[in-house]
């Protein structure tokens, strides 16, 4: 049943002109700073030649791309994830859904997974460029796996964010405001912990941000501490979900 709703969340995006302009966008705003960051890399080859440890291709051109895509995925998301429960309730169809006989846990499952495999999508289509590229020189194989493996879990935790707050807000629009909101405080809260003298409070406010753990993966060091951060961050988000859902279950 999980996979059956996810399956119906995607389909259903893709039923719509917002998935299809977001894709276009999205590929053709990366295209254009993937081809950008390859003629700079060709510019300055002869300077970085002189280096005594040279760059390779796949840190001056790979990473960045990534990075490059954390920004827009975080952009999008909360335009994917305004509708899935928010959407459902301004529509008065979610007291069908929770009443129907399935689980919360299924319900809240499936719809996250069906953003996730969106999110996913516009992933595999950002790693087709970096693949074109290793048919001409090779790459670090470590790096592009470490980059899009930590892209996925920042898209995970995004993802699971959205989908709480759609979960309590009345309007799409709410949902989508209060996840930007959201997001955004997780990416720059990182600058307060750099204006607090070390200490506990700096270092469980570096620990919150969203881009503390996000940058060492796209520089080739997947630690086991940023891996457990999203993975906690998103299963946190689903549970409290699941929980609001089987609130308005009982409530109901």
């Amino acid at each position: 049943m999980i996979f059956t709703i996810a399956w119906r969340e995607l389909r259903n995006l893709f039923l719509t002109p917002l998935a299809w302009t977001l894709l276009a966008l999205a590929t053709l705003i990366l295209g254009y700073l993937f081809l950008s960051q390859v003629d700079l890399f060709v510019a300055y080859q002869p300077q970085l030649a002189n280096l005594a440890t040279p760059p390779g291709v796949t840190e001056v051109i790979v990473s960045p791309l990534y990075a490059n895509g954390a920004t827009i995925i975080m952009l999008m998301t909360p335009l994917l994830t305004m509708r899935l429960l928010s959407e459902e309730r301004s529509l008065k169809t979610l007291p069908l859904l929770i009443s129907a006989p399935i689980t919360a846990t299924q319900i809240v499952l499936g719809k996250y997974l069906g953003v996730l495999a969106f999110l996913s999508i516009l992933i595999a289509l950002m790693t087709t460029m970096p693949l074109a590229i290793s048919l001409l020189t090779p790459l670090d194989t470590g790096l592009l796996l470490s980059c899009v493996c930590g892209l996925l879990l920042f898209s995970a935790a995004l993802a699971a964010a959205g989908l709480f707050l759609s979960a309590l807000a009345p309007q799409p629009a709410v949902a989508a405001i209060s996840t930007l909101g959201l997001i955004l405080l997780l990416w720059i809260i990182d600058l307060a912990g750099n204006g607090i003298e070390s200490g506990t409070a700096a270092a469980v406010i570096r620990y919150l941000s969203l881009q503390h753990h996000l940058s060492p993966l796209l520089q080739g060091h997947p630690g086991s501490e940023n891996i457990l951060f999203y993975l906690l961050f998103s299963a946190l988000f689903i549970f409290l979900s699941c929980r609001h859902l089987d609130h308005e279950r009982w409530q109901g």
